[in-house]
């Protein structure tokens, strides 16, 4: 991977961004996408879509990655100066205790802070031997009072995130950084952006960064009823089931072994004809490639699909460890096996295959 794709990848996890603020994320976003787009145009939302016409008499083909990343929000000021506070998107107690985050106030400030709570020492056993309830956890900032947070800037509302530093895991093929999920799906979606820009392509393209998908899917509704699509691709993150004491039966897929097709998740049963059509293509041209199943959670094609009258859409993912915490982890191999499915599959997206696809 070269320094251009590795500063791409960097600027997006740097980028902070949570669920109903994802503006600095929408900001890096742009400034890509608008280089190989015809077109960048916005839903009611606050979701982005690059438009690039390849054939203005093929089919619409949409493919979306979300803007926004787990994280808080400031909800209360203590009298001594912690901050309470809300979790947007899901959270796992055991993963948040003693991480630093940063608070973004209202004009842009950045306030260091680390997540706290009761001293183990204190606690009966009962409580420490169970995950520490959210509620009852706090953000330190350094702060002696509420009048001092205040006057640093810091209101109910700010957007708070993960702070951790981007970096590749020694001289591996392994990346480290926050907010995979779900700026890998970004990422490749540039990249096709780019890809087809100078290919060429039988359809008009629509790609698209949608807000709030970790708060139920809702960018993505908004985005995929205003483009109203003939397919569409969700590009997202999966679970990785490579990692000590996992099994087949929890998750099965493996870094490094190419994307995730997802086949079925909570939000939605992957379109058969699109689904095959997306296989085929990977056989082509050996991609490789991992079916996976997620019993629990889902993506944004769950609304694309059901969009007006429906459409046939597709999940297709980087598998990731550690999903949902301060630190997450992708193979490069497979974002760059993603960005050349995707590519090659919407390359063959003309309308008869479209046809074909919707209805047989």
């Amino acid at each position: 991977m070269d320094k251009k794709e590795l500063q791409l990848l960097k600027n997006l996890t740097d980028a902070k961004g949570v669920p109903g603020n994802e503006g600095q994320v929408r900001d890096v976003f742009v400034k890509y996408a608008e280089k190989n787009a015809d077109k960048v145009f916005y839903d009611g939302l606050g979701s982005v879509i690059a438009k690039q016409v390849g054939d203005k008499e093929g089919p619409k083909v949409l493919f979306a990655g979300h803007l926004d990343e787990v994280g808080f929000m400031v909800t209360g000021i203590t009298e001594e100066g912690f901050l309470k506070f809300q979790t947007l998107g899901g959270w796992w107690s055991q993963v948040m205790l003693a991480q630093q985050v940063e608070i973004t106030t209202g004009k842009n400030k950045v306030i260091h802070g680390v997540i706290g709570c009761k001293p183990p020492h204190v606690l009966t056993v009962e409580v420490r031997n169970k995950a520490y309830d959210i509620q009852d956890m706090f953000i330190d900032i350094g702060a002696t009072s509420k009048d001092e947070a205040m006057e640093w800037g810091v209101k109910p509302g700010d957007m708070v995130t993960p702070y951790i530093e981007f970096k590749r895991l020694n001289d591996s093929k392994f990346l480290l950084a926050k907010a995979w999920d779900n700026r890998i799906g970004l990422a490749v979606t540039l990249r096709v952006l780019e890809n087809l820009k100078a290919s060429g392509h039988p359809n008009i393209a629509f790609g698209a960064g949608n807000v709030q998908e970790e708060v139920g899917l809702r960018g993505a509704k908004t985005a995929t009823y205003l483009v109203d699509p003939d397919i569409a691709f969700a590009l997202d993150t999966g679970t990785a089931g490579d990692t000590p004491g996992m099994t087949a039966k929890e998750a099965d897929s493996k870094l490094g072994q190419g994307p995730q097709i997802i086949i079925y998740d909570a939000s939605m049963v992957a379109h058969k004809e699109l689904r095959d059509f997306v296989v085929s293509v990977a056989e082509e041209l050996d991609i490789p490639f991992q079916y996976t199943v997620i019993a629990r959670g889902g993506t944004d094609a769950g609304s694309q699909h059901v969009t007006r009258n429906g459409m046939p859409a597709l999940a297709i993912t980087v598998a990731t460890r550690y999903l949902h915490s301060h630190t997450s982890v992708i193979h490069e191999d497979d974002y760059l096996n993603t960005v050349k499915l995707v590519t090659e599959v919407v390359k063959r997206l003309d309308r008869k295959t479209v046809e074909k696809i919707k209805f047989g």
